[in-house]
């Protein structure tokens, strides 16, 4: 498993949708996130990262609640927004950050 830096220091845009289980938001993220995945297939890594097993993690960049989606790049986080956000709308966001092959 690579570390979290190694996986945020990608040329490819890394979408990580912070969650919790007990999150009833965090639950309807899961099809949108599905949704995007079709949208985007591998131009864009998707993580979803529990913030009650990586509390250090969501302290470090802040995360206050659940859902908040980032997306890094090049080891920068260049976008985030806490709550449900529709996959149309992420895609847009991460459109910007794809590189043109």
């Amino acid at each position: 498993m690579s570390s979290f830096k190694e996986i945020i220091a990608s040329e490819k845009p890394v979408l990580i949708d912070f969650y919790a289980d007990w999150c009833q938001p965090c639950k309807m993220m899961g099809p949108i996130i599905n949704d995007l995945k079709g949208m985007v297939g591998d131009s864009v890594t998707i993580l979803k990262i529990d913030v009650d097993r990586n509390p250090k993690l969501a302290a470090s960049l802040q995360i206050q609640g659940v859902p908040t989606l980032a997306v890094f790049q090049k080891g920068e986080m260049k976008w985030r927004q806490a709550g449900v956000v529709p996959a149309q709308q992420l895609k847009q966001v991460l459109d910007r950050y794809l590189v043109e092959q």
